[in-house]
């Protein structure tokens, strides 16, 4: 007799899915900040510096990154803002907070490689400063800054797929107090007390006899 086995599975692990939740929560917690911090922090330091060429001389110029773009800065805010609000919606609407999330990486990105090679505001500046609006840039280069905003926003892209990809794994706010439609037990009505004066005047004005005598 030929006996027939057949190759069993061994089990899953039914904890897989819960660690990689918690793996990639931390890690888009921590790009998703880091990124804000980045790009928030890059904005306010000096993206390019030149010289101005006027009649009576040059002078040295430098345009920080809010001057040359306020994109950067404002998309930070919307990126921490959106991945704070992932934890506070569900289905449908976490869906639409990654995507807003991957949308603000990315464009902290474009925007941040556009305005490294843009010298526009050390041209407003030298126009200012000389009272000259001929008045143009000789000399013109970029720092280290603009691509720290890029590694900023590249931190909220990742942020922003990790959310698409593993959001649904993820925990939310406590339901305690949200409401799913289930109507609540009320508390049952204490009786009321025959011996208290309210209930006894209550009983007089009914024609009744507070006291419980019989009347006949």
């Amino acid at each position: 007799m030929v006996y027939v086995t057949a190759a069993v599975p061994p089990p899953r692990s039914e904890t897989a899915p819960t660690r990689s939740g918690r793996r990639s929560l931390a890690l888009a917690l921590l790009s998703g900040a880091l990124g804000a911090a980045m790009a928030l922090l890059s904005t306010r330091q000096p993206w390019s510096r030149g010289w101005a060429s006027v009649p009576g001389g040059a002078f040295r110029l430098t345009a920080d990154g809010s001057d040359v773009t306020g994109v950067p800065a404002a998309l930070a805010i919307v990126g921490l803002a959106a991945l704070v609000a992932v934890f506070a919606v569900r289905r449908t609407g976490r869906l639409a907070v990654s995507v807003l999330l991957t949308l603000s990486g990315a464009g902290i990105v474009t925007a941040a490689l556009l305005g490294a090679g843009d010298n526009s505001a050390l041209e407003e500046q030298a126009a200012k400063v000389s009272g000259d609006t001929s008045a143009t840039v000789a000399s013109f280069g970029y720092t280290a800054w603009p691509f720290a905003a890029v590694a900023g926003g590249a931190l909220i892209l990742l942020a922003g797929l990790l959310a698409l990809r593993y959001g649904n794994r993820w925990p939310g706010m406590s339901g305690r107090y949200e409401r799913d439609g289930t109507p609540r037990l009320r508390r049952a009505a204490r009786p009321a007390d025959p011996e208290r004066p309210e209930e006894m005047w209550k009983a007089l004005d009914r024609g009744e006899d507070p006291t419980g005598a019989d009347p006949a």
